[in-house]
């Protein structure tokens, strides 16, 4: 049986069978999270082990526009892997690396009428995609637009890490909110547990880019 069959149990706990794919793919993701409240520039390597394995795992339990956001965060990781490494020599921290910093409030305010246009235009093409695509996609979308939600939201959240900007740590607490739902829902319980514990860790992740900005000042001054 393969390691990437979600049916291949690495371990049962209080009668919850453990997959291999999901004990990994939650733990490299809770590392890369952790590593990223941290303003620790790894979390980028770690994230490229965390999507290639919840990729498989998305399309067993039919959870395709997040199975499709794998996909994204892996040229993503990368991307953020460069663009923390080599920022403009106006742009660095006392580490050579890219300075945390605030949005404007009209980027802000177009990221939240995107994230919700396209939530609603995701959610519908999600909803159809096992008429759309039957030889691939065998069973309908599981909460399409609760998952489209994650799916969309993510895509900007990802884009304002890339940057290092405070407010991606907002969108991603609302991420993990309704991705904990979704989780424990489809009963995959390990990665539900996880992203309730992601809502902390985001929380810390805001608290600690706000201190680490107002730090900057400290130095300058």
């Amino acid at each position: 049986m393969s390691f990437f069959d979600i049916d291949h149990i690495f371990f049962t706990v209080w009668g919850y069978p453990m997959s291999y794919l999901e004990f990994f793919g939650t733990i490299a993701g809770a590392v890369a999270v952790w590593l990223s409240a941290r303003a620790n520039i790894w979390n980028w390597a770690i994230g490229v082990i965390n999507v290639v394995l919840l990729f498989f795992l998305f399309y067993q339990i039919q959870l395709y526009p997040d199975m499709f956001l794998q996909v994204f965060f892996l040229i993503t990781n990368v991307i953020g892997w460069w663009r923390w490494a080599h920022p403009a020599p106006e742009e660095e921290d006392q580490k050579h690396e890219l300075k945390i910093s605030y949005m404007n409030k009209r980027d802000l305010l177009l990221i939240a009428i995107g994230s919700a246009i396209g939530t609603v235009v995701l959610g519908m093409f999600a909803e159809n995609l096992n008429r759309l695509f039957p030889e691939i996609f065998k069973e309908p979308t599981a909460f399409p637009y609760a998952d489209s939600f994650v799916m969309v939201v993510s895509i900007f959240a990802t884009f304002l890490m890339i940057q290092k900007k405070i407010e991606s740590w907002i969108m991603w607490i609302a991420v993990d909110i309704v991705a904990t739902v979704l989780y424990f829902s489809k009963d995959v319980k390990f990665l539900g547990l996880e992203y309730l514990v992601f809502c902390f860790l985001a929380s810390y992740g805001l608290l600690n880019w706000i201190r680490e900005h107002n730090d900057y000042k400290k130095v300058r001054a």
